[in-house]
């Protein structure tokens, strides 16, 4: 398909757009201008591009019923078998609905996405497969993968295993669903404020966010660069641990995430215990808004015991993680504005492997459902568009540069311990909303857990949330966040705690 020159009407708009005071001759001037480029742009569209590698073959494809969805977790199950040896034989993963598994119909849990079906598998499914693992399907995650509830995916809400009146947490919620009823060994989420670690905490499994740019992203649909994270989601240390230890390690260059990361045995160094470790507890994490007394209580209490595995407990403050949150989400506007509209699911300016079937899709879906987006994605985008259209970019810059001092903050404190424990959230998990919410309950319950979990996004930190117990029927996190590179570490404090509450 040859692409058409620009014709006169549109480089008329586009100048306008520019803010560019050009009249008619002008205009027809630069029309001639742009034949080297369209030459360009042809080239490229002749040409073949690199594929990930889809290396075997799929299962049956099935959309489970209702009965067969008893928490509606389920988004498409299938059994694609890789090696018959590797780290991960004998073991079932399923794949939040983000990450591209060719072949499989992927929504975002949005209906935007409706009726895209990737060509591709994302370099984490590679990895597992070739690993010896099963991949049983696609989890469901909640709309745009934009809440921490799990009250907002297009297919329904996503039900707690433990009380189903109440939330599986988001948003990556069918993960978590999953492999808390037993359905699955393991699970990979993304987490890009808490997507991993909150619907750990709301329905009590484990899950590490690693550091920044450990697991490559190639493949999956992001919300903004500097804060996309995949990570593991299991029902123990030891399987966080090895999921964790197959799925880390350089791109190839794909994705622009990486910078030479470090990777470790992390199957076996998980078990190296916490005799002398230093963990401080920062005490503003147990204030955060929302907070409830017996997660708090629970959380000191837990941390207390782990003195008696020889570690060292202190307590801490650090001031400025009260409003790091808020810092991470005004750094994320600008990218996320321009993810979700001009640039599709890779977001600005990628260096790495795109997913162009994904990006054409979205392109077109998006002008023609953008109503279909959620609250939460369309209260975030108007908002990214005022302050873009007021003042460009400015503000997300400031807090980008921000982001970086608060990351020195963390650094100092990590620098006199070793781990810092917070709650995972500070509440438990919230009811449901009625079928007839009104936009603010939905938005109300969204975004109001992710304090103490979204500052590590930002700053890269790996951070792992801990099932410690359960308090009124319902699951309690204790989160545990170490210096990067240094996930190894945090490993061994979940390990440390998971011993504890067995014994």
């Amino acid at each position: 398909m040859n692409i058409q020159p620009p014709s006169l009407t549109e480089i008329k708009k586009a100048a306008s757009d520019l803010y560019f005071d050009m009249d008619e001759s002008e205009i027809s001037e630069y029309s001639g201008f742009m034949d080297g480029l369209i030459a360009g742009v042809n080239l490229v569209e002749s040409l073949d591009e690199p594929k990930l590698p889809t290396k075997y073959p799929r299962g049956e494809l099935i959309r489970p019923a209702e009965k067969e969805n008893r928490y509606n977790a389920w988004f498409w199950k299938c059994s694609i078998k890789g090696k018959s040896e590797g780290k991960l034989a004998g073991k079932s993963i399923v794949i939040k609905d983000n990450i591209c598994i060719a072949g499989v119909p992927m929504m975002n849990g949005s209906n935007v996405f409706e009726g895209l079906i990737p060509d591709q598998d994302a370099t984490v499914v590679t990895r597992v497969l070739d690993e010896g693992g099963e991949i049983l399907g696609k989890a469901v995650c909640e709309n745009f993968c934009f809440s921490g509830g799990s009250h907002t995916s297009a297919t329904g809400p996503v039900l707690n295993p433990h009380n189903i009146a109440y939330m599986a947490g988001g948003s990556s919620s069918g993960c978590a669903a999953l492999i808390v009823s037993g359905e699955c060994d393991m699970g990979i989420g993304s987490d890009q404020g808490g997507s991993v670690r909150m619907p750990a905490s709301f329905s009590g499994c484990f899950g590490i966010k690693p550091t920044y740019g450990l697991v490559p992203y190639t493949g999956a649909s992001g919300i903004e660069q500097s804060v996309d994270h995949l990570g593991p989601m299991a029902a123990s240390t030891k399987d966080c641990a090895l999921l964790l230890e197959v799925i880390a390690g350089f791109d190839e260059g794909r994705d622009p995430r990486q910078k030479n990361p470090i990777t470790k045995e992390y199957s076996e160094l998980y078990q190296k215990g916490v005799k002398g470790m230093r963990i401080g507890l920062v005490e503003e994490s147990f204030a955060m808004p929302g907070h409830e007394d017996d997660v708090s209580n629970l959380v000191r209490e837990t941390a207390h015991n782990l003195g008696g595995q020889g570690a060292i407990i202190n307590r801490i403050s650090i001031p400025e993680h009260e409003y790091a949150g808020a810092i991470m989400l005004v750094s994320i506007l600008d990218g996320t504005l321009s993810t979700f509209t001009e640039q599709g699911p890779n977001g600005p300016n990628f260096q790495g492997h795109s997913m162009t079937e994904a990006i054409k899709f979205y392109y077109s879906a998006r002008r023609e459902k953008a109503n279909l987006m959620p609250v939460t994605v369309k209260n975030f985008l108007l908002f990214a568009k005022i302050m873009r259209e007021r003042y460009g970019n400015y503000y997300s810059a400031k807090a980008q540069n921000q982001v970086r001092n608060i990351s020195k903050i963390y650094d100092k404190a990590l620098g006199e311990q070793d781990l810092l424990l917070m709650p995972t959230t500070p509440m438990k998990a919230h009811k449901l909303p009625d079928k007839n919410a009104t936009n603010g309950e939905i938005l109300g319950c969204a975004l109001d857990m992710l304090g103490n979990t979204s500052p590590f996004d930002s700053t890269g930190h790996p951070s792992m949330s801990v099932p410690i117990g359960k308090s009124e029927g319902l699951p309690v996190g204790l989160m545990l966040t170490g210096r990067r590179t240094e996930d190894d570490l945090v490993l061994r404090g979940s390990q440390a705690i998971e011993e504890l509450l067995a014994s």
